[in-house]
């Protein structure tokens, strides 16, 4: 070469050029063998499928309630007050709590009270629509929290009585525009409310939604120097810098200031007795950002999530992608042989080990790039299904945000380099010249790594199975236990106080109706809360060392009786008995706080004075209100009109007849007339109650299917090739007399050995984390041996199935083809 026509390439574009060749290598090498890169690439864009899944749910999960540009320094106040022996932990607080707190402590800049009012009546012309989701609050909610008005002075807008602030869904609901300043609503009949405000909508990401948001000042009186009752839901806007220990302390300095005072004026205790009880009446804050996964308090305003679930999935994800990459792991390594020579040519030709580690990485990056997109596709087909079984409403499109595609690429390029890191290692180790001289032993057999691969696949994908059959026994228990009262077949028309006084003449007159043989008149039913914590006390006196906080039910007579609930001891309410106006019933757990093995005649006070005095007249047997999460509370039930909903005992073969009867009665009393007829079965409701729990079981036989899937994938690759590199062994083994099932058997056993191990290995360690996931129901079923013995039969089979279709395949090739197989 002359000297002048030398040139000198530049390190950048060197490297460019390196990569670029990388590349081309990678491609050519997976268009070779495309029934390997397909079965490589298919893998791991389902685990990296669930994946993204999971994170987008995480994401969503995470997001809650961090619209408000003050969420970090946004607390709810929390009570926890135990009173002999009786707990309770729930979102109501004092009325004069925030208040006290602004007034007392500069580093308190605002508080908001809200209080839910449930169902809403709402005059449209000459319909009337019962709406959910209303609230009162205080003037100061719009100053606390992010909620942009589209119409209104948010300072002003809750600050007259009988005023109103509305979503901007219910303003165009209703009249059709945001621009409704100054219009009014009527509710309930009775009550018109000005429209101060119109409020975007609440973010999804938020633990309440309102519709319809009253001001609080209408309500007179407000318990606003009571300090011993819990009213309402409040939060307090601190400055920066003040945390929640901070807030603590001003919580217990407000307790000794404030509640201590009422109690020994009240109660005639004081907090020193409630402590040497073991007793306490305290608060704490809850950030504004922990409250939907941390918070499982009574009273909240909407079901919250679970930080539990949320590491479950994250670990689900974590495994099911280990899976994915092992698949990967595994083939590569498996396949050493159809590289060996092509290691050993390039490095007699001058390649070093670390060129031919970025060419294998490169190879890996580039399948785990192709896998990237496919997950993509597949997680945006699945994702309507997802949000169906999560309950979310998730976008696919989350997934454009910078932050989010910056991860989605360089978790690509981390499982990229995961997965063949080994491989990399593993061939570029190979010696050129016993390559070259056919002295390497590759191929299947000796990868101890590979094993521990398949066991690792194995073990996740079993545990996801006995999760799953878990779950469902824990499910299928909730519905057919007996939880004390006959849930089926009762109907119950809801919203029944409308009537007013009326009430009780529809519930006569609807239970005259053919194929009806009970009613009742309470809005105290199992599935529902409309019930309170009420201090009661064993002696007039009402001293505080005898307090006891108990459930108070308003029933009628035939409450007990139409429910199917059991009278252990003494008798049911009797209408005709004027003294029963002062008899009470109670259950076995209020029997056992109070100390009664016989509490039949005892007394029971709500307080000083002989209106609250009471006489324990029956003792009904314990049954399950709300969900099996929670223990049985202690309950107090009054014989007293409680019109807020009818239940009807139905026993009919023409049920939409019935229905309508029913409905007619209803619409024929005046007071009804234009109002929504709504009703719903208990049965019905008691189930949504387990929404949540049913979700996870749902998203636990995804996860499981899924797992399984990916795992039999790669293991249909793997005897793919185990049959692939002993064609001329099992052609030999035929013709000396080897049947179809000995063939099998050979290519089966060390995988039927290896899936075992993996039961094994999961089985106790499944136990564990069921039995944990267990302790979040207060009543549960028993984690049975045969779950772990059909779990594992089920991986058992399933690898049979795998092994078995590429074990007869290559076992019913004619010997004569396998021994000229080169």
């Amino acid at each position: 070469m002359k000297p002048g026509l030398a040139f000198e390439i530049k390190p950048g574009l060197k490297s460019i050029i390196m990569f670029w060749n990388y590349f081309r290598v990678a491609v050519r090498h997976l268009q070779k063998d495309k029934g390997f890169a397909a079965i490589n690439i298919f893998g791991l864009a389902a685990g990296l499928a669930v994946c993204l899944l999971i994170v987008l749910f995480v994401t969503d999960e995470f997001g809650y309630d961090k619209y408000n540009k003050k969420a970090d320094r946004i607390f709810r106040i929390v009570s926890d007050i135990r009173l002999n022996g009786n707990s309770n932990n729930s979102n109501y607080v004092p009325g004069p709590m925030g208040a006290a707190l602004v007034k007392d402590y500069p580093s308190v800049e605002k508080a908001v009270r809200i209080r839910g009012i449930g169902d809403l009546l709402i005059k449209a012309g000459n319909e009337k629509v019962m709406e959910s989701d209303a609230v009162f609050a205080d003037s100061t909610l719009f100053e606390v929290f992010t909620l942009p008005l589209l119409t209104g002075d948010p300072h002003t807008a809750l600050v007259e009585p009988y005023s109103m602030v509305i979503s901007e869904t219910m303003a165009k609901k209703y009249f059709h525009s945001a621009d409704v300043l100054g219009r009014t609503l009527v509710t309930d009949d009775t009550t018109t409310y000005k429209i101060t405000g119109v409020m975007k909508d609440m973010p999804d990401q938020s633990h309440f939604h309102f519709h319809f948001i009253k001001a609080m000042s209408e309500r007179k009186p407000n318990l606003n120097d009571a300090w011993v009752n819990l009213y309402a839901t409040t939060y307090i806007l601190v400055k920066p810098g003040v945390d929640g220990k901070d807030i603590d302390r001003m919580l217990a300095s407000a307790v000794h200031q404030y509640v201590g005072p009422q109690l020994q004026q009240n109660h005639h205790s004081s907090l020193s007795d409630l402590a040497k009880n073991g007793d306490y009446f305290r608060f704490y804050s809850m950030p504004l950002t922990r409250i939907h996964l941390y918070s499982h308090v009574s009273f909240e305003f909407e079901p919250n999530g679970s930080i539990r679930d949320v590491y479950l999935f994250l670990a689900i994800a974590v495994f099911i992608l280990l899976i994915a990459c092992s698949n990967f792991t595994n083939l590569s390594t498996a396949r050493s042989a159809d590289r060996a020579r092509e290691v050993g040519v390039r490095k007699v030709l001058g390649s070093s080990r670390k060129e031919l580690m970025l060419q294998f990485l490169a190879e890996s990056v580039l399948t785990s790039m192709m896998a990237l997109l496919l997950a993509i596709g597949i997680a945006a087909l699945l994702l309507p299904y997802f949000n169906q079984w999560s309950g979310k409403h998730i976008s696919i499109f989350v997934l454009g945000r910078k932050w989010m595609l910056s991860g989605l690429l360089l978790g690509s390029l981390a499982v990229g380099l995961l997965a063949g890191s080994y491989p990399a290692l593993y061939l570029s180790a190979f010696q050129p010249i016993q390559v070259l001289k056919g002295r390497l032993a590759t191929g299947f057999k000796g990868g101890w790594l590979r094993n521990g691969l398949i066991v690792a696949q194995f073990f996740t994908a079993i545990s996801l199975v006995i999760g799953t059959l878990v779950i469902y026994r824990q499910l299928n228990y909730i519905r057919n236990r007996d939880l004390g009262f006959n849930r089926e077949q009762l109907l119950t028309v809801s919203n029944t106080n409308n009537l007013g006084p009326q009430a009780r003449l529809f519930e006569e007159e609807a239970d005259k109706l053919p194929g009806i043989t009970g009613s009742t008149m309470t809005g105290s039913l199992p599935d529902r809360i409309n019930y309170v914590g009420i201090a009661y006390f064993k002696d007039g006196a009402a001293k505080g060392d005898e307090t006891f906080l108990l459930w108070r039910w308003q029933v009628d007579a035939n409450y007990i009786p139409l429910l199917g609930m059991k009278i252990l001891r003494g008798r049911n309410f009797s209408p005709g008995l004027s003294t029963d106006s002062s008899g009470v019933l109670i259950n076995e757990t209020a029997a056992r706080l109070l100390g009664y093995p016989d509490p039949i005649g005892k007394p029971l006070y709500r307080g000083p004075g002989p209106d609250n005095a009471f006489h324990i007249i029956g003792l009904v047997k314990d049954f399950n209100a709300e969900t099996l999460h929670n223990k049985t509370e202690p309950i107090v039930f009054h014989l007293q009109e409680d019109r807020h909903a009818v239940s009807f005992r139905i026993h009919t073969d023409n049920l939409p007849g019935l229905i309508a009867g029913i409905k007619d009665r209803y619409r024929s009393m005046s007071k009804a007339a234009g109002q929504p007829f709504i009703y719903s079965f208990l049965d019905d409701d008691f189930n949504k109650l387990y929404q949540s729990d049913e979700r996870t079981g749902q998203l636990f036989v995804f996860f499981a299917l899924l797992a399984i899937f990916i795992a039999c994938l790669g293991l249909f690759g793997l005897v793919s090739y185990a049959a692939e590199r002993r064609t001329k062994e099992i052609g030999i083994r035929k013709v000396l007399g080897a049947t179809v099932t000995d063939v099998v058997r050979l290519l089966s056993k060390d995988f039927l050995k290896l899936v075992i191990l993996a039961a094994v290995i999961a089985c106790p360690i499944a136990w564990w984390g069921m039995h944990q996931w267990l302790q979040g129901f207060a009543y549960r079923t028993d984690i049975g041996w045969w779950i772990f013995v059909l779990s594992a039969a089920l991986a058992v089979v399933i690898t049979m199935l795998t092994v078995g279709f590429q074990a007869m395949k290559a076992a019913m090739v004619n010997p004569v083809t396998s021994l000229r197989t080169e």
